[in-house]
């Protein structure tokens, strides 16, 4: 008969709302800050593979490498991924004025 009081007890303290986890963070992610989605992270942030887990990283700007995928699906099998291109900017092959071949970097260029 003890226990039905408790339990009662128990019922009315627990708060409407399930307070968020401990974990998740409640301001907007800065560079470096784990996250798990892009959401996560501040203006000018994404949220990319670091190693094994997910970072807020740099959205890349003009003249920066950037990674172009030919498949879907590959980007995730990287260790180390970089941002898309800032709104505006396409991943491009990157122009030399050497033999065609002589580059195969991609940077981020202007439309």
């Amino acid at each position: 008969h003890g226990t039905a009081e408790l339990e009662e007890t128990g019922t009315e303290a627990l708060p409407r709302r399930t307070p968020a986890p401990a974990w998740l963070p409640t301001a907007k992610g800065e560079e470096g800050d784990f996250c798990l989605r892009s959401s996560d992270c501040a203006a000018g942030l994404c949220c990319a593979r670091h190693f094994w887990s997910k970072i807020c990283k740099p959205v890349l700007r003009e003249g920066q490498v950037c990674t172009r995928h030919r498949r879907k699906g590959t980007h995730g099998l990287e260790i180390f991924q970089r941002c898309q291109c800032a709104e505006g900017l396409a991943c491009r092959l990157q122009r030399e004025h050497g033999p065609a071949d002589a580059s195969r970097l991609h940077t981020c260029q202007r439309h």
